[in-house]
């Protein structure tokens, strides 16, 4: 039954995935602006102009256009980009990788931090510290990431110069890595000096994309976790002399997670989209800072081929999370 519900979803993600294409596609064609008049010097002739739209593929009808792209996407060719003149899989290839890394420390970070103010919220219940936990975790969630992000270029940036304000590693550290992900190669190979340099770089991004997150989770968490302490399973357990914390760690939480995770991977789709600000500000080299220069130059295959990455991770981040929910509630596995 797994493997059909898996099947199914994985179709419906490639129907998803065309009527993305397609919708994309057209608008960056219908919108004004011409890329190739971007691209052309001011003494360039009418046959230049001809030439270059042609190698781009821009002289066919938009019918034609559209299944020539469609027909080199689906044998891994996402056509070469306007503005940086190499293969657009190449190069979301190389900048991938950094935005992968940036937002799962962020979301371990969201996990652990608004776990943690959950329960102890949960265990701060009908005292004078729940509304004061409230409170904090309300404003938490009112700041957006790129607050977050300005604020932390403020603070410990500029005030306070304790971590690195842009970039993914110290331009001066000669680093030779096999894999653009740089944080796990420099950790596994135990180079720890270039491993402390790259978290150091990542301590801002990773808080700015994180606190608003973790802000979220604590607020569903203890919400959970609040309804599952009435039950009747927790009166008895606390009847058998379980302690309070016992009761929130081993009875209430298995029960309240389940929620949480859902939600944690929908909001985990929202934090990928989040980093393209995130990374503009802290000029970290990944799929979102390429994604604005993209935009701006009118990037065409450049664009197509970073909507295809960002659709193709929000389906399969979604995937991922139904599966989590059903391996933590039986019943769903089952039907």
């Amino acid at each position: 039954m797994i493997a059909v519900s898996i099947l199914n979803r994985l179709i419906m993600a490639a129907i998803t995935l065309f009527g993305v294409a397609v919708i994309v596609f057209v608008l960056l064609r219908v919108v004004p602006g011409d890329p190739i008049a971007m691209m052309i010097s001011p003494g360039a002739s009418p046959a230049d102009i001809a030439a270059l739209r042609a190698h781009y593929g821009l002289d066919a009808s938009l019918t034609m256009q559209f299944w020539l792209w469609l027909k080199a996407v689906l044998t891994g060719d996402f056509g070469t980009s306007i503005s940086l003149k190499r293969d657009v899989l190449s190069l979301l290839g190389e900048r991938l990788p950094a935005t992968l890394e940036l937002a799962f420390a962020a979301l371990a970070l969201a996990i652990l931090l608004g776990s943690a103010v959950a329960i102890i919220g949960t265990l701060a219940r009908r005292t004078i510290f729940e509304p004061m936990i409230d409170s904090l975790n309300g404003l938490f969630l009112a700041v957006p990431d790129f607050v977050w992000a300005l604020a932390l270029v403020l603070v410990l940036g500029v005030l306070f110069p304790l971590f690195p304000l842009s970039g993914r590693i110290d331009p001066s550290i000669d680093a030779q890595f096999a894999t653009p992900f740089y944080l796990i190669e420099s950790l596994l190979t135990l180079r720890f000096g270039i491993f402390a340099d790259i978290c150091a770089h990542m301590v801002m991004p990773v808080l700015a994309l994180g606190l608003p997150l973790a802000a979220i989770i604590a607020r569903v968490l203890k919400a959970a976790l609040s309804e599952a302490m009435v039950q009747d399973y927790i009166l008895l357990a606390k009847l058998k002399g379980m302690s309070e914390l016992r009761l929130v760690l081993q009875e209430a939480l298995r029960n309240a997670v389940g929620p949480t995770i859902a939600l944690t991977g929908v909001q985990f789709t929202f934090l990928i989209g989040g980093s393209v600000i995130v990374e503009r500000i802290f000029a970290y080299p990944g799929i979102g800072n390429m994604a604005i220069d993209a935009v701006i130059n009118r990037d065409l295959p450049l664009i197509q081929g970073l909507v295809l990455v960002f659709s193709a991770l929000f389906i399969l981040v979604n995937l991922a999370v139904d599966l989590l929910v059903a391996a933590f509630n039986p019943r769903l596995a089952h039907g």
